[in-house]
């Protein structure tokens, strides 16, 4: 099976996946249909963070560099509709991102190198961000629409 993952610096010796940090579990998202993924990617553009390109891989490649390198390997299925607040995260990305100006530099290994994006570890936290964002508010209600 093909999943589509976002890629920063793809084909480079600086390439990194993006991943989520949830509650000190870090999550990568592997999207079933690459319009879901492109959509994501838009999102994180809209956000400013550094435009990521989606690349198709072998699930099993994924899975097999998320179990070594300690990531949760989350798939997206076509269609997916969320249940909770933390699932949410999986169709917008979280309003806060971590400063990724010098991931390149982190302390993470060469070949598990990721830019991920903070979220906070409390439902509380979750649930007052989302709800008193008016940008969020707006994604929220574009988002719904396309469901």
């Amino acid at each position: 099976m093909r999943v589509h993952v976002l890629l920063f610096d793809a084909g480079t010796d600086s390439e990194g996946i993006h991943s989520l940090e949830i509650a000190g579990r870090t999550v990568v998202l592997l999207f079933e249909n690459p319009d879901d993924a492109e959509r994501y990617a838009g999102l994180l553009e809209a956000q400013d963070f550094p435009v990521p390109t989606v690349e198709a891989l072998d699930r099993e490649d994924v899975d097999l560099f998320c179990r070594e390198a300690g990531y949760e390997a989350r798939l997206i299925e076509s269609g997916f509709v969320p249940s909770n607040d933390e699932e949410r995260l999986f169709m917008a990305p979280p309003q806060s991102n971590r400063d990724v100006s010098n991931w390149k530099d982190d302390a993470v290994t060469d070949d598990a190198m990721a830019e991920r994006q903070a979220v906070e570890p409390t439902r509380q936290g979750l649930e007052t961000e989302l709800e008193s964002n008016p940008e969020l508010d707006e994604l929220r209600r574009r988002l719904e629409g396309l469901l």
